[in-house]
């Protein structure tokens, strides 16, 4: 029996039919889209109305799922790189480009 639950970007949602996890990317709501990608990484639009129709539960985002969803800011990571200075990125070619001592 379908419930009615409104697709919320960066939700989580279990399909109970399925046993299959997901998240909502977008939600288009002048084209009667919405657009959502699988745990498993495959990326699926589907009407509006067939949202409605899906026999689904707010889920809670898998333990492991950065891999999974397509992530474009470090910052969505919740960390940021800062193990590499810029002088590290430098300092070994230093070595090539010294004149030579004669």
């Amino acid at each position: 029996m379908p419930i009615e639950i409104d697709p919320i970007v960066d939700n989580w949602y279990y399909h109970l039919e399925k046993g299959q996890t997901f998240y909502v990317v977008a939600v288009d709501e002048d084209n009667d889209v919405v657009e959502i990608q699988h745990f498993e990484g495959d990326v699926e639009e589907i009407d509006l109305g067939e949202w409605y129709d899906l026999n689904i539960a707010v889920g809670e985002a898998p333990e492991n799922w950065a891999g999974a969803v397509d992530i474009d800011e470090v910052d969505d990571y919740g960390t940021e790189v800062t193990d590499t200075s810029p002088g590290d990125w430098s300092e070994s070619l230093q070595q090539f480009n010294e004149p030579d001592e004669k």
